[in-house]
Formats: C-alpha cells, structure tokens, sequence
C-alpha cells in the first residue's frame, strides 16, 4: 500500500534543480544598483553583470554552442572570468578555467582533452594560448578579451574582440536551469600523480551548494565585499564567483596578488573576506609598514594548501585579519571541510589556537560525510590523534567523476566513498589531522606539483641514474620541490645543470628549488627510501633558515 505521504506530486512548483545561475537572477532583482564587479575604475552593477552574462550566453549559442559543449578560458581575475561562470553554463555548456601557469604543452593537453569549442584569452598570455594552440588540430574560436588594467602590448590573437562581441548579444536573452541538476557545470584539470592530469567534473548542484556552504563555513554577511586574491582558476575560486552572486556582494577584481594593491583595496573597499595560499599570508605580513594602507575594519583570510604557521596566524592577527583554515581538493570543489573555532579557543595562547587551527578539520557545512578511515576496511580509525588512516569524503560536494576516465572515477570512488590519498588521524575531539600524502603531491604556494611528474623529466637527463622529489620547507611558499640525483657511472652533472634541464621542461613553479647530487637511500629490494629524504630536506631547510 502507498503511504498518503509518498502520494504527494513532485511539480514545477516545489521541485526545481538546484543550480548556482539562480544566484546571479537573484542578485540583480534585489539589488540591481550595486556594484557586483569592480576593476580599476570600473564598475559593473548587479543588473549589468546579469544583462551582460545573458548577452555572453546569446553569443556562446549563435557560435554554435550547445549543451555540454567546452568552453576555456585563460584569463586572470578580470570581469570576463567572473562572467563567464554565469554566462557559459547559462548556455548550457560547461566552463574550463585553465591555470595560466602552466606550460603551453599542458594547456594544449587540456584543450584537446576537453574538446574545447571556444577559447577566451587576456592578452598577457597570448603567447602562452599561440603556443598551445599550434600544438593541437581541433578548431577552436578565439576570442581575445583586452583589459585595461593590462600594462602591456594588447594583440589580437582570435576571431572577436570581447567587449564588441559581448555588446552584440541579446541581453533578454532566455537562458534555461539545468535540465537535471546532476549536469556538468565546469571542468578543472588537477595535478596527475601520473601521466596526463584529470579533468574533474562539477554538476550544478554540487557548485549551488558549495557556494552556500563557503558563506555558512566563513559566516558571510549580506552583500558581502570581496577581493579576489585566489586565482579563479583554483576549483573555481573554489566557488566564492558563485557564493558572491548568493550574497548579494561586491567582487573586487585583482590581476595579479599584489600586496601594495591587496592594502589599498582593503582600506578602499572596506573588503570584508578573501581567500589565498599561506605565501599570500605571508607576503602581506612582510610588507614594509610604508607601503601599508591602514583600515580599521573587520577582515577574514580562508587560507588552504598547507596549514599556516604559528607566525602566519600571528602576525596576521597584528595586521586586523582573522584566518580560517579550510581544506579540501580539486574533487570537492576546493574546500570540503574546515577548523571550526570552538568556544574556549580565543582564550587560549596563540601558539595552542595555531596548533588547534592547524588541523583540517570537520566536514564542510553542507558536506555530507568526511572521515579518517582505514582504506583496507573501510571502518573509521579510533579517534586517538595516533592511527593512520585515510580523509575520505561523501556527499553532494563531491565530483561527478574524472572526464574520460572510468578506471580513475571508479578507484576514486571504492567503497563509497572519495580517497584523497591524504594520510590523516583523528584526534580526540574528532578533528582530522593530515600526517602524510599517499600520493606523491607537493603542495607549493598553493599549486599541486607531482613528485612523479618532476622525476620523469630529471630522468631525461642523459646524466641522471636515479630521481627522488620530495617536499622541502619553506618559510615563503610552504613547500618546494626538492631533487636528490643520482648519476650514471663516468657522467657528471651539477646541481645548476639539473635545475636549467628542468626549466625547458617544466612551469617554474614545478623546477625544483634544491638539487642535492647523492647517494639515495633504498631498501633490500631497492625501493627509493623517501621518508629518509624528506628528513634530509627537513634538515636542509633548517640549515637555511634557522629553526623552522
């Protein structure tokens, strides 16, 4: 027999798919007249930004772009990045921000990888988009997005002019929600442990709900401003373009992490929140007191990658900023647990709060599950901050999967739960605590370098016999690569050479920092010894700057 309650219709009426877009439509009924995007001296209203995203949607559909079509962009964090995480899905395609750090052989991979239809570039990358594009033979529109805050020569390099293009487009135009909110939203490429890097795929209702749980997680006011210190490139800003639209807010664009410029948009704009790496952190405590602009107001850091240090969290403190510590991966649409302050916390030394807040946490407030758990089991570890197990998350802020991948999708997903690979215990309190990465991932001002990826080009070296990369200290960006080499018998090489080889092959923030040329420690069956490696770049570390 149906229960009475189960007879109850699912209609258009109660039942709609949950998509980040509704934010945008929202902010611009409420609050039409106030600034959503300012760049320099520009400003962008609530109503613009949406007419303007409706208008870029119109042009993506008379291009010929259709649902689940990719579309890319190379941009920093400039009005059309913003626009574009509104403006692509409104069209029913999916959004591929690409990290303009990377090398034009990767970008290349990305593109062909995506089946990228169009791509966006800001001119300080032309070179970089050029490069990639004669590297792959799909056809891709290219249309060049000119900044005015760019110092530079501005080329052309596509099709269309962003501005003049955009202004053609219609801006009633009837954009459609997702049919299913499971439908992909974005694309984000993250770091491979091996081969190629995997495209992670976000679903509408994942991003709707990550965007409301970064306001929940950092306790976000109405109509809230925010300075864009994070690359939107990051997991999407780690959804905060979407959480801004949710909060009515301001979004203050920043081209490149400027600490001079980060100060006077503060004091400025009364900037209430933003978002980086450690090295961001650190950057701004180390500015000298004559290129400060003082402010006097309320200011939140969300801080990820690394756990900052006890002199991070200080001397943030002395500056007026406040830091949440938040962790997460590409797979969880950025930050998918947090250190939630606890009441008795602000009473205590700052070295104990730095200790507390150096955990990763608790799950995100609108993550479902997040759990050390034994991987063999798959039963949680006792909560005695001394077995190891594996952070594991379940929920709605979780990938689809790896785009092309099923092998990858499944293994990421065995048992139910997503396997960071993340090494962690759960202390007492049932806080998680990273000890070690399974995966060989080293985590630099807040960019993933593969260990394997780095290894792989110093055995190109015709001189190199044996590769280790480990994760070295350091008091700038946290983490650096660090190579110890062995040579082939007769071959010499030095340590300058190593690094000039890496630098033809790898982004620079991958070449590695440190080249030790050693013996490597190996087991009985000569397994590389890594845990007696990352001691030695412990020691190195220490070596160059006291005790860290």
């Amino acid at each position: 027999m149906v229960s009475a309650y189960d007879e109850l219709p699912r209609t258009p009426a109660n039942f709609v798919a949950l998509s980040p877009l509704r934010y945008l439509e929202r902010a611009a009924y409420i609050y039409p007249y106030q600034a959503a995007i300012i760049h320099g001296e520009r400003q962008i209203t609530w109503q613009q930004s949406y007419q303007r995203c409706r208008q870029f949607a119109h042009q993506l559909t008379q291009l010929g772009i259709q649902k689940n079509d990719t579309v890319s962009v190379l941009l920093p964090n400039v009005p059309a990045m913003i626009e574009a995480h509104f403006a692509v899905p409104m069209a029913g395609a999916v959004l591929n921000t690409l990290n303009t750090r990377l090398d034009a052989k990767t970008i290349a991979f990305m593109l062909a990888h995506a089946e990228s239809k169009v791509l966006l570039v800001d001119p300080e990358f032309r070179s970089l988009a050029e490069e990639a594009l004669t590297l792959i033979s799909q056809d891709i529109i290219v249309i060049d997005v000119f900044d005015q805050e760019y110092e530079g020569e501005q080329i052309a390099l596509g099709q269309y002019e962003y501005e003049s293009w955009l202004a053609e487009g219609n801006p009633e135009f009837e954009w459609l929600l997702p049919q299913d909110e499971w439908d992909a939203i974005s694309l984000n490429y993250t770091s491979g442990t091996t081969g190629n890097p995997k495209g992670v795929v976000y679903h509408h209702r994942g991003a709707y709900l990550n965007a409301a749980s970064n306001i929940l997680a950092c306790g976000m006011k109405p109509r809230a401003v925010y300075l864009w210190t994070l690359p939107l490139f990051h997991c999407n800003g780690w959804c905060f373009a979407w959480s801004i639209a949710a909060s009515g807010g301001t979004n203050i664009c920043l081209r490149r992490v400027d600490p001079v410029l980060i100060f006077k948009y503060i004091a400025e704009h009364k900037v209430d929140y933003f978002c980086g790496a450690p090295i961001v952190l650190s950057m701004l405590i180390n500015t000298p007191a004559e290129q400060k602009t003082a402010f006097n107001h309320h200011v939140e850091v969300m801080v990820a990658g690394a756990a900052p240090p006890v002199a991070i969290i200080e001397g943030m403190r002395h500056i007026g900023i406040n830091v949440n510590h938040v962790y997460g991966l590409t797979e969880t649409y950025g930050p998918s647990a947090l250190c939630a302050s606890q009441a008795g916390w602000s009473d205590l030394s700052i070295q104990e709060q730095a200790q507390l807040h150096s955990r990763q946490g608790v799950p995100y407030p609108l993550q479902d599950s997040m759990r050390v758990l034994d991987p063999e089991t798959m039963q949680p570890v006792p909560n005695d901050g001394q077995t190891m197990g594996e952070i594991m998350f379940r929920g709605n802020i979780v990938m689809k999967g790896y785009l092309k991948n099923p092998q990858a999708t499944e293994e990421a997903f065995k048992g139910g739960w997503f396997h960071t690979g993340d090494l962690a215990v759960c202390h007492p309190d049932g806080y998680a605590k990273i000890t070690d990465r399974s995966k060989d991932i080293i985590i630099s001002g807040g960019e993933n370098i593969s260990s394997l990826e780095v290894e792989d080009v110093l055995y190109r070296h015709p001189a190199v016999l044996t590769a280790a990369v480990v994760a070295k200290p350091d008091q700038r960006w946290q983490e650096v690569p660090c190579a110890f080499i062995e040579l082939k018998q007769g071959a010499s090489a030095s340590a300058e050479e190593i690094i000039a080889h890496c630098e033809k092959e790898l982004a620079r923030f991958k070449v590695p920092k440190d080249v030790v040329i050693t013996e490597i420690p190996k087991t009985s069956t000569g397994k590389l010894q890594k845990f007696i490696l990352r001691e030695w770049a412990k020691q190195r570390a220490t070596g160059e700057f006291g005790n860290y």
